[in-house]
């Protein structure tokens, strides 16, 4: 985030450079510089003539070369922004020449969604000299809730923190998708609000009694009842919870109660940074395990993989899925 900020106030301040080559898994902030590009750069006036999107999948290197070798007319600069470029990921180190000298009059953009240049080739260092190159990193789970916590508080609002997690299961590590939700949020909740679990099942879908988190909790106080509640409604919308998503959670859940059984040091921030998690939900660990010895996390993360394979299709003998997941919750929490 810091490294989009950097290119955004060099732009105001007038410091623009002849090639942003926006790259990486992490699609949201290629979009973001790639639009802020596109509207600021050139007034309303200057687009018609100077400014131009391409597509990857139509366009040679040569195509985009020779545009931007073009002069701006009555402006500037002249834009060129190209969209899809993964699409020329065999032929992208031709950019190479191109780079070493640019059109200084030409801002050239590059959204090279999902993949990477290769440090060591020469189209890398000649752009990287010549101009920006913005990697777009995939944030771990664990990431997502503070990526959710800055976005809102960047437009005046807040989030509790089982809101914030609410999102992350239910929408994954994909920034674009939760912005959307978080932008539907904002339209119908007045400026200042602090987002609810309420929040997020009214206006989003999610049910705030019956998710991952829910279960998670349920099955770290030894809350058998909650529990086997919340696998039922599971397994009678298998739509909504599939079961690998579950699986994949609790083995993460085991995961990090094994790390914590694992620290000498069991105080709250030292917890919370050693495992992963927001400093909010460290009690909730500390009460797993001491409901969960060692010995007992290390056969149920043995028993998660079992059912992980079981529910691919591994011995599980058609078993339906619901029933799958109702049998790991017996053996999880005899």
């Amino acid at each position: 985030m810091e490294d989009v900020k950097k290119i955004v106030t060099d732009i105001k301040q007038g410091d623009i450079k002849p090639i942003y080559f926006l790259m990486g898994e992490e699609p949201y902030y290629i979009d973001k510089i790639s639009q802020y590009i596109e509207q600021t750069v050139l007034s309303e006036e200057e687009r018609g003539f100077n400014q131009m999107v391409m597509y990857g999948r139509d366009v040679t290197i040569d195509d985009i070369v020779g545009q931007a070798k073009r002069f701006p007319m009555m402006a500037e600069y002249q834009v060129i922004i190209v969209k899809e470029a993964q699409d020329l990921s065999r032929t992208i180190d031709q950019l190479a020449d191109y780079a070493k000298k640019p059109q200084l009059t030409t801002v050239l953009v590059i959204c090279y969604k999902y993949k990477k240049l290769d440090k060591r080739k020469a189209s890398y260092k000649a752009i990287k000299k010549a101009g920006v190159i913005f990697e777009g990193k995939k944030l771990y789970d664990n990431q997502v809730p503070d990526w959710i916590g800055r976005v809102l508080a960047s437009k005046k609002y807040t989030i509790t923190p089982k809101a914030s997690l609410m999102l992350v299961e239910f929408l994954g590590t994909d920034l674009a998708k939760i912005n959307n939700e978080l932008e539907k949020l904002q339209i119908v909740l007045p400026e200042g609000t602090e987002i609810s679990p309420e929040h997020i099942e009214e206006n989003i879908g999610i049910s705030k009694d019956y998710n991952n988190f829910e279960l998670r909790k349920a099955i770290g106080a030894k809350d058998k009842l909650k529990a086997f509640k919340i696998v039922t409604y599971f397994a009678n919308n298998p739509k909504d919870n599939p079961m690998v998503v579950t699986v994949s959670l609790l083995f993460s859940y085991f995961t990090q109660l094994l790390k914590l059984h694992g620290l000498k040091d069991k105080n709250p921030r030292n917890v919370a940074s050693a495992i992963g998690v927001n400093p909010y939900f460290v009690n909730e660990f500390i009460t797993a395990s001491k409901n969960y010895p060692m010995r007992q996390v290390s056969q149920i993360i043995s028993t998660i993989r079992e059912f992980d394979l079981k529910s691919k299709g591994v011995n599980a003998n058609a078993t339906p899925q619901g029933d799958l997941l109702k049998e790991l919750m017996v053996k999880i929490m005899k």
